[in-house]
């Protein structure tokens, strides 16, 4: 039977997973989870955004789905496009579209610049850091250095830690140490193909909380990102849970030991024997770093 051809589409607000209008892809097959190309986002402040502004150097981070001519043709429903010629609510274009599995072009509805000229910029390029960040609440995924509890102390914000949820589990993501600093790598989560998972330490968070993990995470220097996945807690879907992604990911360098011991140490006896052993394996395997329990040996 021959497959039906299909189509990359780029997607950012109310058609993203577990937003509102997410059951017209429930049928397409979803591409990447993490995903971004060049454009500023403005919300429209009728509970959806629009991109605009394309050449600019600014990112915006959605999702590609692979569509069918018929689910295109619900999507150009939904947006108000009519055609090249016609008078529409969205324009669609073809954009390069940037993936943790590479490149590809993909269709993006966009807004001309006229239609964003007293709209509100929205921060950070992302309608779910938009729509989450005003609860008062988060679930915070912690799967580095943050699953340990010194660096909370020495920076007296411990008790901001405390409400430890559960262990989270990532699906199809994998750890990596693409953030390069001085004196070696850093953690990073990579999206990856089925089959492969991220453990974490999952807490409640407030907004104080949230303030020092923005300066820890270095987010106004543009060195992670915040970005909200999906977890599971004791087999229970969590939709929206918080974590940091890092921007420009680059090749893997070794963490500095101190940095593997915080990550060891915050993870022994949290995440599954499975897991914590396969952290332990990729430190020697690919950085012939032998390490327990967060120790150097």
């Amino acid at each position: 039977m021959q497959m039906e051809k299909t189509t990359k589409v780029f997607v950012y607000g109310t058609l993203r997973q577990h937003e509102s209008n997410s059951h017209l892809l429930q049928e397409a097959k979803c591409f990447a989870k993490q995903a971004w190309t060049k454009g500023r986002l403005y919300d429209t402040g009728f509970g959806f955004p629009a991109v605009a502004n394309t050449h600019t150097s600014k990112r915006v981070y959605g999702e590609v789905y692979d569509v069918t001519a018929h689910q295109l043709e619900r999507l150009d429903q939904l947006e108000g496009y009519n055609g090249s010629e016609a008078s529409n609510h969205y324009e669609r274009i073809v954009q390069t579209v940037h993936t943790d599995f590479g490149s590809v072009e993909a269709y993006v509805y966009v807004y001309l610049p006229h239609q964003v000229a007293d709209l509100e910029t929205i921060s950070f390029g992302d309608w779910k850091c938009h729509r989450f960040f005003q609860e008062e609440k988060l679930y915070y995924f912690a799967y580095g250095s943050c699953m340990d509890d010194e660096r909370f102390q020495l920076a007296g914000v411990k008790n901001k830690f405390t409400n430890v949820v559960g262990c989270g589990i990532a699906d199809n993501y994998t750890l990596a140490y693409t953030r390069q600093a001085a004196d070696g790598g850093r953690a990073d989560m990579v999206e990856a193909n089925r089959g492969t998972t991220v453990e974490g330490k999952v807490y409640e968070i407030d907004q104080e909380a949230l303030t020092y993990l923005f300066r820890r995470e270095g987010v106004n220097a543009n060195i992670y990102r915040p970005a909200f996945i999906e977890i599971t807690i004791d087999g229970h879907l969590h939709k929206n849970a918080l974590t940091f992604l890092v921007i420009d990911k680059e090749e893997e360098v070794a963490p500095p030991v101190h940095y593997a011991a915080e990550i060891l140490r915050g993870a022994a006896g949290f995440v599954s024997d499975h897991y914590y052993h396969k952290l332990q394996v990729d430190l020697l395997t690919k950085f012939k770093m032998k390490m327990r329990e967060g120790v150097n040996c």
